[in-house]
């Protein structure tokens, strides 16, 4: 195999990879919203709570969702420019880079949340729930790109 056969798959790998990443983001949203309400709860509700250690899932989901969200952009870019010989400036892109500022803000406000920071607790929310916006609009723009994709190596294999 050489990479004339394997590239055209290539650029299938950052949209599945993306999408199985926003089903993650949706489930570290359930974590956090579980942990949220773990803190805020009354002494009895917060005891039944705490069994289902969402703090702890909800940091690991999300440092999982750093890794792979940046992995994933700097990974679709790379397909884009092998595939190309060029970026596309346009929407697609740039809020893509801005997802994965986003996101490595998020975590670093992670060090004053534990020390008891409700700014920082309140921004961090503000930012991931502005990531969950903008992650499901790039996940269904990001379709309209697929499908081109498709149309593109369709005509290739016919000609």
């Amino acid at each position: 195999m050489t990479l004339d056969t394997i590239q055209p798959w290539l650029n299938f790998v950052h949209p599945i990879t993306m999408w199985l990443l926003l089903a993650a983001t949706l489930y570290a949203l359930y974590l956090g919203i579980q942990s949220r309400r773990t803190r805020l709860a009354d002494a009895e509700t917060r005891k039944e709570l705490i069994k289902g250690k969402f703090a702890l899932k909800h940091h690991k989901v999300g440092s999982a969702l750093l890794a792979f969200m940046v992995i994933g952009t700097v990974g679709g870019m790379g397909a884009t420019y092998l595939e190309a010989g060029k970026l596309f400036v346009g929407p697609h892109l740039l809020v893509g880079l801005g997802m994965a500022t986003l996101i490595a803000v998020s975590a670093a406000l992670v060090p004053f949340m534990q020390k008891g920071n409700e700014t920082a607790r309140l921004t961090h929310i503000s930012l991931n729930m502005v990531l969950v916006g903008l992650f499901s609009w790039q996940a269904f723009t990001g379709m309209k790109i697929v499908q081109r994709l498709l149309s593109d190596l369709q005509a290739s294999a016919g000609s």
